[in-house]
């Protein structure tokens, strides 16, 4: 409304923010009647209400009546820019969806294409690396094979080369290498869905590592360098020759146990057991024990064979004493399996690692030598036996009674000449500790006689 036209409606009432529609009624009602009259009349303020909205209505016609032609132009003006608007944005819009199309040609269908080219490359380099695992192991299977024919010896025509042995437990360490390297992106990842594989595995590896396994145990079982019984039962001496065949033989097999000995997943040096040579070695000791034990406890009761005995027990100490010198001679190698202990830069750190194959042996005996160990053994469990005997008494007993000093004697005598090492050409002369053996002579001695009495 102009400011010139007067105008008894109070818009400033409409036009507060705080206008109430209920309120505003209210008011009009109240003053229009009096709030104790009943019924009440509405159809004053219902009237006067209806006159207002006349009133503006009139109003409304009246300004768009004088304004009609400036609201025409205004509207025409209006629409002529919305259409200028839009041409320009429909432009936009066109040049947007071709750059889009552009953008889609060159870009995106390329990206599909080169997306398809790179998951094919990088299946093909997984393929090829694959290959290349494949190809490595049956090429150390053929390795392995060829190897394992070169062992030689019963059932073959061709010389024993107990060389081979350990030449195909590297081998069989490069296998079994790759054959645990099955994470992802290492070198063995996937071999195990390739039947070959599968089949090289279980129709060549593992047996041939069973077969070399328990041929160098047998090698271990019949090592015997002591020359003091010959199948005649005379003294003998073996060559230079076949002195040094029984040390390569041995020392060959001794380091295929060692390789071939389980190794957990990421074993330190110093923490590696080489369960394979520890048993192997600790099956000769036991049957050295057993026998010469058996053995003695017949030749207690039969006193004529004592002698023969004790020599044939002596003769096996030899052969300890011989083992324990090759043990501690032959150092242990390098093992791929294993890993090495960090070096820091100014630092030194001592290797706990066995520097020899004795080191290991000693600890899981408890022991300060092996022939220590043997007499010691030895004396603990003939103790009972010759209990045994005299509990039996007889005969048998009465005699060892009274050649007790004699029996004495002979078991001293044996317990020295077994403690020495084996006479031969690299040996002859020499002894292994020498002169610290009467505390072993000793217990020998006190286990027969502690059972005889004074």
């Amino acid at each position: 409304m102009s400011d010139g036209e007067p105008s008894y409606i109070d818009y400033e009432v409409f036009l507060a923010p705080a206008f109430s529609a209920a309120s505003f009624a209210n008011t009009l009602v109240l003053a229009t009647n009096n709030p104790s009259d009943t019924p009440l009349d509405l159809s004053t303020p219902l009237s006067r209400v209806l006159f207002d909205v006349q009133e503006i209505d009139t109003h409304i016609d009246s300004l768009t009546t004088k304004a009609a032609l400036p609201l025409l132009e205004h509207t025409r003006d209006h629409a002529e820019s919305s259409g200028r608007i839009r041409q320009e944005v429909e432009a936009q819009v066109a040049s947007l969806t071709e750059s889009y199309r552009t953008l889609q040609k060159e870009v995106i269908d390329r990206y599909e294409v080169a997306e398809q080219v790179r998951l094919t490359a990088e299946r093909l380099c997984q393929t090829v690396k694959l290959g290349r695992a494949v190809a490595r192991c049956l090429m150390l299977g053929r390795q392995l094979e060829v190897r394992m024919s070169e062992l030689g010896g019963i059932g073959s025509a061709k010389k024993e080369d107990h060389r081979a042995m350990v030449r195909s437990a590297d081998t069989l360490l490069s296998l079994r290498q790759i054959f645990a390297a099955s994470g992802g992106g290492e070198e063995g990842e996937g071999l195990d869905r390739v039947s070959v594989i599968n089949t090289l595995k279980n129709e060549l590896a593992n047996p041939g590592e069973r077969s070399i396994s328990s041929r160098a145990q047998q090698v271990v079982k019949e090592f015997s360098m002591s020359s003091l019984l010959t199948s005649s039962g005379q003294s003998s001496s073996s060559t230079y020759t076949q002195t040094e065949d029984t040390k390569s033989r041995t020392t060959s097999a001794l380091l295929t146990l060692y390789l071939l000995s389980p190794t957990p997943p990421n074993t330190a040096i110093e923490d590696f057991q080489p369960t394979l040579l520890l048993n192997a070695l600790q099956d000769y000791l036991q049957t050295a024990l057993k026998s010469s034990l058996a053995s003695l406890s017949r030749s207690l009761s039969t006193l004529p064979t004592l002698d023969r005995t004790l020599l044939e027990v002596s003769a096996r100490c030899q052969n300890i004493v011989a083992l324990e010198a090759l043990l501690e001679s032959t150092k242990s190698p390098a093992h791929p399996l294993l890993e090495a202990p960090p070096v820091m830069e100014g630092q030194h750190l001592e290797r706990k690692a066995p520097v020899n194959f004795l080191r290991p042996i000693l600890q899981a005996l408890d022991t300060s030598s092996l022939p220590s160990y043997f007499w010691r053994s030895l004396a603990s469990s003939l103790s009972p036996r010759v209990q045994e005997i005299m509990h039996r008494g007889g005969v048998s007993a009465r005699t060892l009674r009274s050649n007790k000093e004699k029996v004495k004697d002979a078991v001293r005598e044996c317990v020295n000449r077994g403690s020495q090492l084996p006479t031969g050409p690299m040996n002859r002369g020499k002894t292994v500790m020498a002169g610290n053996w009467e505390r072993e002579a000793a217990v020998m001695v006190g286990s027969i006689m502690g059972a005889l009495g004074r």
